[in-house]
């Protein structure tokens, strides 16, 4: 399974709100720090808002933070909330009638089986979960950008 950038980044950005509590965070003050665009920043914003895991001020004094407590924001929800879709084969979508093997093949309920544990680990963490230190995870890993 295969995050798109756009699910990539909106996760960075709810990570990087939530290490700033305290502040308003700014598109361009995130977009220098990952080394992303400001307009493709803008859109995951805009679209973090309308699911209600981030509000917006508009203004001088304006910004972004989180809408709501890191343990709340669960990271499964996210992450279908953003995916334009989970086609994860040809089979996964009903729009799309040209498999040959469709009448007699399993890969469909296995890749199924397989989306369905993917997003089950993620709906057992929230942002809070990537905002402490693990005892498992190295200890060396930035989602910053390389130079």
């Amino acid at each position: 399974m295969q995050l798109t950038r756009h699910t990539d980044y909106s996760l960075r950005l709810l990570i990087y709100l939530g290490q700033h509590p305290d502040c308003l965070a700014t598109i361009p003050e995130v977009a220098s720090y990952y080394r992303i665009s400001r307009n493709h920043l803008m859109k995951i914003a805009h679209r973090l808002a309308l699911h209600g895991y981030i509000e917006t001020l508009r203004g001088k004094h304006g910004g972004m933070r989180l809408a709501r407590r890191p343990g709340m924001i669960n990271i499964g929800d996210v992450v279908r909330d953003m995916e334009e879709s989970f086609h994860v084969a040809e089979c996964f979508n009903p729009d799309n009638k040209t498999c040959p093997l469709l009448p007699a093949c399993n890969l469909k309920f296995v890749l199924g089986k397989a989306l369905k544990g993917f997003l089950g680990t993620l709906d057992a963490y929230t942002l809070a979960d990537l905002l402490s230190p693990s005892k498992t995870a190295p200890h060396n890993i930035s989602l910053r950008a390389k130079l």
